[in-house]
């Protein structure tokens, strides 16, 4: 099945925008009376008939709406950007495919790479969403400083991941099965002492991903598919 994605179906946007007409119509071909699957991101799958296949503004007649439950408990990784644009955009994309709610960008004192393009990483996730088939796509902010993050963050569950190799206190067994779950993963030089205390102040409980050292993109991959375990 192949997806496109219009977010405002329910306020009455039934065309595609130019992208996606483009894609519809000049790459596929579709034509008039063609079905199409679509998805508003907000957890509804659409089935359409094409009714206008201008390549700029694809115009479409929803014929069949599902709705798909969220998901139990709410899932939130806050990761520090890596020096590398790709390992990040690779942890955005497969965070997506796992399923993820909100993906949070944070600078932190270690951090080799303080500047992230939001709009990038948006394509990513949304090219994701729709390969993987999800109903539900994620929110991504734009990057923050560390001290704002923690000022603004907000869950039922906050947990820090770094490296502590004498920490017991695993994801796997303080996640609940319900709930908003924040999960904080450092850089590559991992959090300052500083910034773990300063956490731990917040509300923030130490967690650990495993016995392995993770490189930053692979720690937040452990810590998603662990949320949706």
């Amino acid at each position: 099945m192949l997806l496109f994605y219009q977010p405002d179906i329910l306020q009455g946007i039934h065309h595609l925008n130019d992208e996606e007409s483009r894609h519809a119509v000049k790459v596929l071909r579709l034509g008039v009376g063609k079905e199409i699957d679509l998805t508003d991101g907000q957890g509804r799958f659409y089935k359409a008939v094409i009714t206008d296949a201008h390549q700029k503004k694809c115009a479409f007649e929803i014929t069949e709406t599902r709705e798909v439950a969220a998901f139990p408990l709410h899932r939130h990784i806050a990761i520090a950007p890596t020096k590398n644009i790709d390992r990040i955009e690779w942890f955005v994309e497969k965070a997506v495919e796992f399923g993820i709610d909100r993906i949070t960008p944070v600078i932190c004192d270690h951090s080799e790479r303080k500047v992230i393009k939001q709009e990038r990483l948006h394509r990513k996730a949304l090219s994701a969403m729709k390969q993987s088939l999800k109903a539900w796509f994620p929110k991504i902010d734009e990057a923050m400083s560390y001290k704002q993050f923690l000022a603004e963050a907000q869950a039922d569950h906050k947990f820090i991941a770094y490296v502590d190799h004498d920490n017991t206190d695993y994801l796997s067994r303080l996640k609940q099965d319900s709930g908003s779950h924040l999960v904080l993963i450092g850089p590559e030089g991992d959090f300052s002492e500083n910034e773990i205390a300063l956490a731990q102040k917040s509300g923030f409980q130490k967690v650990s991903l495993g016995p392995s050292r993770l490189r930053t993109e692979t720690a937040g991959i452990a810590a998603i598919h662990l949320l949706n375990l």
